[in-house]
């Protein structure tokens, strides 16, 4: 159990983000469930959490955002005094060429997935209690140089160089900073846009030959922000199945 202590979990209304925002709950701590969009589901997720005795709030927040992202933090140490761990879920993701890549659609891919994560790192350096956990969210993508990804990979570069930075500038304050590399995950984020025929594609790719689901994830999250890893710091944890 962890106690009284306090988890804000970024685009967590649904698929893996949902996943971990339960999970972290059914470990015992108060969780903060952000969304930029889903204000019904995350209020569904929040009482579904909390029927099962578990505590939870919603905090809608853009986190391309910086003044949201501030806001965000302070309504959780206003609720509940101070915030212990940061799991940066939020993200997107649209397989295209780079050469047909729209403005657009890299400019949005870099607004949530790196500036997000900036934003949240940034507040959570200044704010985040001693002791405390981080957890970013990168891609086995990076790993497989898929056409189609180079945008989405690029994005991911970057939360990896956070990552490995960042543990390191926090020196002194016993504040872990890792991220985990999840492979190919049934959820809507994933599953969107794939024929049935490359979504049984990606379910071989493994050699557990299946596709990954939230749990396996929240899994991963809930031992990085636990106790017994508390000696595993600027790392990358790829949760794939084996595909890379």
């Amino acid at each position: 159990m962890s106690g009284n202590k306090v988890a804000i979990v970024t685009g967590a209304s649904r698929g893996i983000g949902a996943a971990i925002a339960e999970r972290l709950a059914s470990d015992g701590f108060t969780v903060v469930i952000n969304y930029s969009g889903g204000a019904a589901a995350a209020q569904e997720l929040a009482r579904a959490i909390e029927a099962k005795g578990g505590k939870a709030l919603t905090a809608q927040a853009d986190v391309s955002d910086p003044a949201a992202v501030r806001r965000m933090f302070e309504s959780a140490e206003a609720a509940f005094g101070g915030v212990d761990v940061l799991v940066n879920n939020a993200g997107v993701l649209k397989t295209v060429p780079l050469t047909e890549t729209s403005d657009e659609d890299y400019d949005r891919h870099f607004a949530i997935n790196t500036k997000g994560t900036f934003n949240t790192l940034r507040e959570a350096g200044k704010r985040l209690k001693d002791g405390g956990r981080i957890v970013n969210f990168s891609s086995t993508t990076l790993a497989l140089n898929m056409p189609g990804y180079a945008v989405y990979n690029a994005t991911k570069a970057a939360v990896e160089a956070f990552t490995h930075v960042f543990a390191k500038e926090l020196r002194g304050r016993n504040i872990t900073v890792n991220a985990v590399a999840p492979g190919p995950i049934a959820t809507s984020l994933f599953l969107d846009g794939k024929s049935d025929e490359l979504v049984a594609q990606f379910a071989k790719m493994p050699p557990l030959e299946r596709l990954g689901q939230p749990d396996d994830i929240a899994n991963v999250i809930s031992f990085l922000v636990g106790p017994d890893a508390g000696w595993v710091n600027g790392q990358i944890l790829r949760a794939n199945g084996g595909v890379a």
